[in-house]
């Protein structure tokens, strides 16, 4: 037998070392270097109850990281297998496979925008939803005279209708219709309380007859300032019993109002029709945002009783019929 060389057992743990700070520099790459610049976007589900595998081989499938293996490894060693949080994410080829751990550990899910606009009705409120492609427009609508829903949410009402506050709401992509209403309802609840007070006590008024107020005011005023003025109107109305006659009730259900009825329009029978029906509406025609609640609750204190429309939207108040046909014939042309 041959000696064994001097150097052979120095060369092999330089050869050992030299392989660790290989691995060491790769596994430093892979921590520190994302795959891409960022053009590759991956939606991507971790439902509860997920494995940390299969998410780590769906990112690498996907092109978001370089290896599953070592996604899984950094992982293990950062001892967050067990507090990633389940939900729908949003990844892309420029993140770090750190980065991505600290999105999945914070639960810092991807979410859809959808703004309510002030006043826009269910109906609207569906269309816009089914043009942004979230959910259908029936099937929203069904949601929104859903009783399970209703009664949970405490309404005590045969539908949402002016009750989803107008407001910026995210909603993850895995969402359904039941939890946007959901979180509208709950929107809505706050802002009432802070501004209800003992608004709207003295006459007599329930919440939902002031929101269906509201809702009325939101529909008519162009103008921020204008809505305490357009609420006197019509509580004058109410307090001596003079139809509301206003021209959004009368295509609440039809149509969505433009800012112009039709004969047609005001001579329909509908439930909502204040020009046939006295008194307030049987409930909402649209979802009023704060300043109309306000204004419903805090009329402005004139006695005033008819109002129109001049050409830019805002409006010309008066007190007796006769003023008010001359300002028709001026803003009208009749």
């Amino acid at each position: 037998m041959f000696p064994a060389h001097p150097f052979s057992k120095s060369l092999f743990v330089t050869a050992i070392r030299i392989c660790l700070a290989l691995l060491l520099l790769w596994y430093l790459f892979c921590l520190f270097s994302p795959p891409g610049n960022g053009s590759v976007v991956r939606d991507v589900s971790f439902p509860p109850g997920s494995g940390i595998r299969r998410l780590a081989e769906e990112l690498n499938s996907g092109g978001v990281i370089r290896s599953s293996w070592h996604f899984v490894l950094l992982t293990r060693l950062r001892g967050q297998a067990h507090r990633l949080k389940a939900g729908e994410y949003r990844f892309n080829d420029g993140m770090t496979p750190g980065q991505i751990l600290e999105k999945l550990a914070s639960g810092d899910v991807d979410y859809r925008k959808f703004a309510l606009p002030e006043g826009y009705s269910i109906y609207q409120a569906a269309e816009l939803l089914e043009q942004k492609g979230y959910f259908k427009r029936d099937e929203f609508l069904a949601e929104c005279r859903n009783r399970a829903l209703l009664s949970r949410l405490g309404t005590g009402q045969q539908s949402v209708e002016g009750y989803l506050y107008p407001a910026t709401y995210n909603l993850s992509r895995g969402g359904s219709a039941a939890q946007l209403i959901t979180m509208m309802i709950e929107q809505f609840e706050k802002k009432y309380a802070a501004l209800s007070g003992d608004g709207g006590a003295d006459a007599g008024m329930s919440r939902h007859e002031v929101v269906t107020l509201a809702s009325m005011i939101e529909k008519e005023a162009v103008s921020e300032e204008e809505k305490p003025l357009i609420s006197s109107v019509f509580h004058n109305r109410l307090r001596i019993g003079m139809p509301l006659q206003s021209d959004p009730t009368a295509v609440y259900g039809v149509r969505a109002f433009q800012g112009k009825v039709s004969k047609a329009d005001i001579q329909r029978p509908t439930p909502y029709n204040t020009y046939l029906k006295r008194g307030l509406p049987p409930g909402p025609i649209g979802n009023p945002g704060s300043g109309a609640i306000r204004a419903a609750l805090n009329p402005a204190r004139t006695d005033y009783l008819y109002f129109v429309a001049r050409q830019d939207g805002t409006h010309q108040f008066s007190r007796t019929l006769e003023e008010h046909n001359r300002a028709v014939d001026r803003y009208l042309g009749h």
